[in-house]
């Protein structure tokens, strides 16, 4: 989705609501931002999820323990060495660990490029700070995962603080086009209220989405695998089970806002949302019944960050913040 069809409001009119009058989101035309500044929103939100493919790549090809250390790669060096037995697992756990210092130094970038190129939107401020915490902690429990040789309960914590800041990256994204005004609703409550259950079932969703990796054959070590206590074929199908759930939520929501109101955004928004869903699903049943090849697990991680962020602008779409 670009960030122009994002921001596709039709001009200001009576509401169809009832509730409040239709607000119009403002344009870089009407709120002046330095271009850089847009572009690193974007610029953080691509490399968080960029860094949960390569997280993936790393748990896919057993390389979880390619650096056995933490925060040094092995006990005597803080980088890989050619000498190292563990060879290419090294260099991709290493890698991995690298990207999570271009993230966290992306994040502070927009931080000191907000305080200075926006000083108006003063509310993005601690959010983005906040990201940048969020990065320190998922660095942490990477560490943790480590000393615990992949337990996989910890392993499934680290990959859902990643989601949070998919999902935080994305709020930044769309709120850094909207204006600081009340928010105004475009939709009555109710099918907000649906739109709520719908962001908590993907949270449900990605839960045993960690639960069936972590049962699975992928433990991101090549020789001592770490597995939950969970039968894969039954907490795969609940997974299945809830995706369906989620598919005729989003259906629901969509059909209301088509209904409800003519606000372009939210519609396509909730359209993405209900194609990025059946996507994943599709992939989803594909490496089930392909024997989970790691090439087509590695696209449903990717495909799960674009779940979130496609689920965090379906959400936000159902409301306007005009210029304050």
């Amino acid at each position: 989705m670009s960030s122009a069809g994002l921001t596709d409001r039709p001009a200001a009119g009576p509401s169809t609501t009832g509730e409040s009058p239709r607000g119009v989101l403002p344009t870089p035309q009407d709120r002046p931002t330095n271009p850089w500044l847009r572009r690193l929103f974007w610029i953080n939100l691509v490399v968080e999820v960029l860094i949960v493919v390569t997280g993936g790549l790393v748990r896919l090809t057993g390389s979880g323990l390619g650096c056995p250390t933490w925060p040094r790669c092995t006990d005597a060096s803080l980088t890989p060495q050619r000498h190292e037995a563990l060879g290419i697992h090294t260099y991709i756990e290493f890698g991995n660990r690298t990207l999570t210092s271009v993230v966290g130094g992306v994040a502070l970038a927009l931080l000191i490029a907000t305080w200075r190129w926006a000083p108006h939107r003063k509310g993005l401020r601690l959010p983005i700070a906040l990201v940048l915490v969020g990065i320190a902690v998922q660095a942490v429990v990477g560490g943790i995962s480590v000393r615990m040789d992949l337990n996989p309960a910890i392993v499934a914590t680290h990959f859902l603080v990643s989601m949070l800041l998919v999902m935080a990256s994305a709020w930044l994204v769309w709120r850094e086009r909207e204006g600081d005004g009340a928010p105004v609703p475009v939709v009555r409550r109710e099918v907000r209220l649906l739109s709520y259950a719908v962001a908590a079932l993907a949270l449900v969703i990605l839960v045993l989405g960690t639960m069936v990796t972590g049962s699975g054959p992928h433990s991101g070590d090549a020789d001592e695998p770490a597995r939950l206590g969970i039968d894969p074929r039954t907490i795969s199908w609940l997974h299945a089970d809830t995706v369906m759930l989620f598919i005729g939520l989003v259906v629901a929501v969509l059909v209301a806002v088509r209904i409800s109101t003519d606000d372009r955004v939210a519609r396509r928004s909730w359209l993405v949302l209900l194609g990025v869903t059946l996507a994943q699903g599709a992939v989803g049943y594909t490496q089930y019944f392909t024997g989970l090849p790691w090439v087509v697990v590695l696209v449903h991680m990717l495909g799960a960050s674009l779940l979130v962020v496609a689920t965090t602008w379906a959400v936000l779409s159902l409301r306007h913040r005009p210029a304050a």
